[in-house]
């Protein structure tokens, strides 16, 4: 791997997580699921799993780059929007406090958990940069059941807080992957089952 290659993958991970360290959320949740955490620990999996090869030893076409360096800048855009709009409310567990509000501004408008959706750009960058395809097959797999986990986990928390607003917000607007819409509580219930058991 050349020494640009090291370069692109240090900064586009430093852009992405500066605002994250940035931020000065509230402690203090009123409601909190510690569940999510699941998913979080599958999503941390997901991330170590494209680093399992000797990447170091093989180089990256100019085409792999400049892919990565779309998803990279996407990452980077996403985490640093989204993160000012949810100000005092970001927080790493699923939680609420009291005076938590319903967040539809900015990247929201696009996806209600744009977070996730930065950390799935993340983590195409990375792998489409350094990984054999496999072994990001099987990450981005692990990456997308984490995520599943957080975000049904949350989305039911802001359910239960916010009601029929949030069932409106669900409905217009895709989980974390833009024009992929995911089915409401109540096309749910009418379903085979409940939604799921367990987002930002």
């Amino acid at each position: 791997m050349s020494a640009c290659s090291y370069i692109i993958l240090v900064v586009a991970w430093l852009t992405w997580v500066t605002p994250f360290v940035m931020a000065r959320g509230d402690g203090n949740a009123s409601t909190r699921d510690r569940r999510a955490r699941w998913g979080i620990a599958l999503q941390g999996v997901a991330y170590s799993l494209l680093w399992q090869s000797r990447f170091w030893a093989r180089p990256v076409e100019s085409w792999r780059m400049l892919v990565s360096i779309g998803f990279f800048v996407g990452a980077g855009a996403l985490s640093w929007t989204a993160t000012p709009a949810l100000g005092r409310q970001w927080r790493f567990d699923a939680a609420l406090n009291k005076s938590h509000e319903l967040v539809t501004a900015g990247p929201y408008r696009l996806v209600r958990h744009p977070i996730y959706l930065s950390m799935l750009c993340l983590l195409l960058g990375t792998g489409w940069m350094i990984t054999p395809w496999p072994t990001l097959a099987l990450s981005l797999a692990v990456f997308i059941i984490g995520t599943e986990i957080r975000i049904r986990i949350e989305d039911r928390l802001l359910a239960t807080n916010f009601g029929d607003a949030f069932e409106r917000y669900r409905h217009q607007v895709p989980a974390y992957i833009p024009f992929v819409r995911s089915p409401t509580a109540c096309e749910c219930r009418r379903g085979s089952g409940d939604c799921g058991s367990g987002d930002s």
